[in-house]
């Protein structure tokens, strides 16, 4: 291949890398796990209001405003951790660190998706649902992508508040404050974040090794990953009965909570026989997974059965 060639070959290979579509800036803000935080919120919406008091212009504004927070934050954190992100497999292809967007763009596409956001909750719904979404929103960028992550082994366990946020949004909006059902909201997304994680931390073990990230698999190994989990599991069983003694689930939902959180400790406990961790690990995503839906899901039937009577 002639010079000229070569040359003409690594400009348009150059060109081809900035190119961005519709579908990076899409990808940026998170969907997956922008989806399951609206589906807590609507939980929190939904539990507040049921059939008596559903409002849905109000869930519409409810929705959009976190769906905005929660991608501007998404998207400052791709802005920030472009450093990071090359190193990792599942990380590598961000549109952010392979240059389809330029980091100063992605920066302010961040900041008006947020701004955007809390506009949104707090004109449309109102100063309580705002501030609480100012917290999830601070405590993901400032707390854990700009700090925890790159310095503590209780990164992901810090930065669950702002993950279990958004149920406790959803339920101030019909109600206008934060009482004692919307920690219990909160306690149920907050303890079962831990364990996710670090069933995510351990398969990705050797990733988060490579990017210096401090993962509590990486750092304590995975023995104490496991006491950890456990600890976590143990802990999510009772947080997520309180719905129940508040008054705000009834017996479908107590009944359902055990079951789910019984199963979930067992499976921590088998993690101490497991012959193959990864494995293990594996099982205990999924299961996270599965848990996370089942619980968000008995949530709305149970309502739906108690707005009858």
């Amino acid at each position: 291949m002639s010079r000229s060639a070569e040359r003409a070959l690594a400009s348009q290979s150059l060109m081809d890398v900035g190119k961005s579509t519709w579908r990076d800036y899409y990808e940026i803000t998170k969907p997956g796990i922008n989806k399951s935080n609206l589906l807590a919120t609507f939980t929190g919406f939904w539990l507040a209001s049921g059939f008596q008091h559903f409002d849905f212009l109000n869930l519409l504004w409810t929705l959009l405003g976190t769906a905005l927070v929660i991608a501007g934050g998404c998207v400052l954190n791709n802005f920030y951790d472009r450093d990071i992100d090359p190193k990792m497999n599942r990380t590598e292809t961000r549109a952010v660190p392979e240059g389809r967007i330029k980091p100063i763009v992605a920066l302010w596409y961040g900041i008006f998706l947020s701004l955007a956001g809390f506009i949104v909750l707090g004109v449309l719904v109102n100063a309580v649902a705002a501030f609480l979404g100012f917290v999830g929103f601070f405590v993901y960028v400032m707390i854990y992508t700009m700090w925890l992550k790159r310095t503590s082994v209780w990164n992901t366990v810090v930065g669950g508040v702002s993950g279990a946020v958004p149920p406790m949004i959803g339920w101030v909006a019909v109600t206008g404050r934060i009482d004692l059902t919307a920690w219990a909201l909160f306690l149920v997304l907050f303890m079962w974040q831990p364990p996710h994680f670090f069933a995510l931390a351990m398969r990705r073990v050797e990733e988060y090794r490579a990017a210096g990230i401090p993962m509590l698999p990486v750092i304590k190994g995975f023995a104490e990953t496991k006491i950890q989990t456990l600890l976590f599991t143990l802990l999510l069983l009772p947080s997520s009965l309180l719905l129940f003694f508040t008054g705000a689930s009834g017996w479908v939902y107590l009944t359902a909570a055990t079951i789910l959180g019984v199963v979930y400790i067992i499976l921590s406990i088998k993690g101490f026989y497991a012959k193959d961790d990864i494995a293990w690990a594996k099982m205990m995503f999924i299961y996270s997974l599965i848990y996370l839906m089942g619980i968000l899901l008995v949530i709305v039937i149970d309502k739906g059965i108690t707005s009858f009577n």
